[in-house]
């Protein structure tokens, strides 16, 4: 026998205040997230210039973008960190989890020290590193010169000034992912490590055989974040390159290219349409990343 279901005056009560309770953060959400993902998209339709005066454009900042070769160079630079900076922060990630899982001496000690980049300001980071690799009195060259080689211009020059961003990157980023994956491999349970041992087993065997298969969720975790922070990558270009060098156009990645049309050419609506091109990248390799997951994540 169906029937209506009766609402009682408790259980109206009982929901105004969940409902009241989440209402801060849903304020928040509208607010601080959706709201501005709604005016990126809105603005990218217009001409939006300095003070927010607008006219409408159409799909015109789209075809501008189309045709923009420095736009081209930008997304061809996020590419090139992609491919550099995405596997190596996960494989460091990954080799450092399972080294501080065994019983060294210090493991603590290393933990920290290798989680310390995460929470160090960027910026601070940038400008030691900026230092690191300065042509004219930078440690690096310094120890080049020591080592009988030739000092470079490392931030000036097309050849060497992308892999530099590339590797303060990658230094940044291990710590973050090898405390992510260290709990992933803390998860799995030591039976399968003792009954590898039972049958003849060395360590490297356990690590390809059983702790890599294991942790694959994680793993799966730490490479979509690491791509999405890959592709937005802004902060250590804009701390160590100068707008006005000539290596901007070689480390210029399509964040940085976004913030300089928006905030120093005061082209908001054209910042806006490669801020949605940006979205779009990232959530169909999300997408392609969710899809291929089926082959290689296992979750027993």
């Amino acid at each position: 026998m169906t029937g209506k279901v009766r609402i009682t005056r408790q259980k109206r009560i009982d929901w105004a205040w969940g409902y009241g309770m989440i209402l801060p953060l849903l304020a928040g959400l509208g607010l601080f997230y959706f709201y501005p993902v709604f005016r990126v998209f809105r603005d990218s339709l217009y001409n939006v210039g300095a003070f927010n005066r607008s006219s409408w454009a159409g799909l015109g900042n789209f075809s501008r973008m189309f045709q923009d070769s420095t736009m081209w160079r930008s997304l061809g630079n996020t590419m090139m960190y992609a491919v550099i900076i995405i596997p190596l922060t996960v494989i460091f990630a990954l080799i450092l989890a399972a080294l501080l899982n065994t019983n060294i001496r210090g493991r603590d000690v290393f933990r920290v020290i290798y989680f310390i980049p995460t929470v160090t300001m960027s910026a601070a980071i940038s400008m030691v590193w900026r230092w690191i690799f300065n042509g004219d009195f930078g440690i690096l060259n310094h120890l080049v010169k020591a080592l009988g080689g030739t000092p470079q211009y490392w931030l000036s020059s097309e050849s060497t000034v992308l892999l530099c961003i590339s590797v303060v990157s990658v230094w940044m980023g291990v710590g973050y992912n090898m405390i992510i994956l260290l709990a992933g491999i803390q998860g799995i349970s030591s039976t399968y490590y003792e009954a590898a041992e039972l049958e003849g087993a060395g360590k490297i065997q356990q690590f390809l055989k059983i702790t890599i298969p294991l942790v694959t969720p994680t793993l799966f975790f730490v490479v979509i974040t690491t791509v999405i922070s890959t592709l937005q990558i802004f902060d250590v270009i804009y701390m160590m390159i100068p707008t006005k060098s000539i290596a901007m156009t070689y480390a210029q990645s399509i964040v940085m290219y976004f913030y300089r049309n928006a905030f120093e050419y005061s082209a908001k609506g054209y910042a806006s349409a490669i801020a949605v091109l940006l979205f779009v990248i990232i959530m169909l390799l999300t997408l392609i990343q969710m899809w291929f997951q089926k082959k290689w994540v296992h979750y027993d």
